[in-house]
């Protein structure tokens, strides 16, 4: 059964002038999914990003945008954006910015409250944008996006100046969008927030696709850790279990898949092994992001090392 599609990038390419900041980039994000999108600064990521909204036009390749052209009435419709920093008229307040928004988007004035109180600004609203910090400014971008109730949502570092609370707040709001079915791009240096909300992630350096897969795909089958007493008896009952097996002290790591750990905490219990602890280790996000984009492992060396 086939996934219906709410982006499809073939060959995207974008130069200025003799610079290249996306290089045959091919990309599918299905339908109501939070669909994470990384890459270090200069890698590539907002220009993509302004490709799929038509506010820029590549130099090769070919784009689907909730199956419209990118930049058509159809497709800006049932998409909402907050591009790199939001701009509004200092002297309005957070509340007439988003009423002229929705003016120019056939949108209904009821909707401006509704999504102010989304994001947390209700109380807010009556006070000038300029009197706004950077996390508050944020925040009426993403409300401004939501203004249309988009389908497709894309969010290029929303979290950009929030204290760790409005961190928080807004990886609640982002993971009741995709609940509620819309399909999210979130672009983010909080690889921590894309760990815990995104399915699936793409990664591009250089302007270039260095991996795409599924969240859980990508930190790996990760390591069994598990504590025993005494040591070398536990390793060498775990060894005739598992063909990957490291001791370091009193704790043995155990390259294996979640279904062997019963079993193998059983082995260890009739062999009268102390288990003092038992827990499954995974690769962070953060570990990866580093490994795919610079070389460096999770421990910090290179591939060389």
């Amino acid at each position: 059964m086939t996934t219906p599609v709410a982006v499809q990038a073939r060959g995207l390419t974008k130069r200025f002038g003799t610079a290249t900041a996306v290089e045959r980039l091919d990309l599918t994000i299905p339908r109501g999914m939070i669909y994470g999108f990384l890459g270090p600064n200069g890698a590539g990521k907002t220009t993509t990003l302004r490709m799929l909204l038509g506010l820029v036009r590549p130099s090769q390749g070919h784009i689907r945008v909730l199956d419209s052209s990118p930049g058509t009435a159809d497709g800006l419709a049932r998409t909402g954006a907050l591009i790199e920093g939001p701009a509004f008229y200092p002297f309005l307040s957070g509340y007439d910015n988003l009423r002229f928004c929705a003016r120019y988007a056939h949108v209904a004035a009821e909707r401006v409250d509704h999504v102010l109180e989304l994001v947390g600004l209700t109380d807010r609203g009556a006070d000038r944008y300029r009197t706004y910090s950077m996390g508050m400014k944020q925040r009426l971008g993403v409300a401004a996006a939501l203004l249309k109730d988009p389908e497709l949502v894309v969010l290029d570092e929303p979290s950009n100046g929030l204290d760790p609370a409005g961190t928080r707040d807004m990886g609640r709001l982002i993971g009741q969008l995709g609940e509620a079915g819309r399909t999210v791009i979130l672009s983010s240096h909080q690889l921590g927030e894309v760990q815990d909300l995104c399915e699936r992630v793409a990664v591009i350096d250089h302007g270039r696709l260095v991996t795409e897969s599924s969240v859980h795909a990508l930190r790996g089958a990760g390591q069994l850790i598990i504590r025993a007493q005494p040591a070398a008896a536990a390793k060498d009952v775990v060894g005739r279990m598992c063909a990957h097996v490291r001791l370091d002290g009193d704790v043995l790591c155990i390259q294996t898949d979640d279904h062997d750990t019963a079993a193998i905490v059983r082995a260890l219990v009739a062999a009268d092994v102390d288990v003092l602890e038992v827990r499954r280790q995974e690769r962070d996000l953060l570990d990866v992001f580093f490994h795919v984009t610079s070389g460096e492992d999770v421990t910090g060396r290179g591939d060389d090392a």
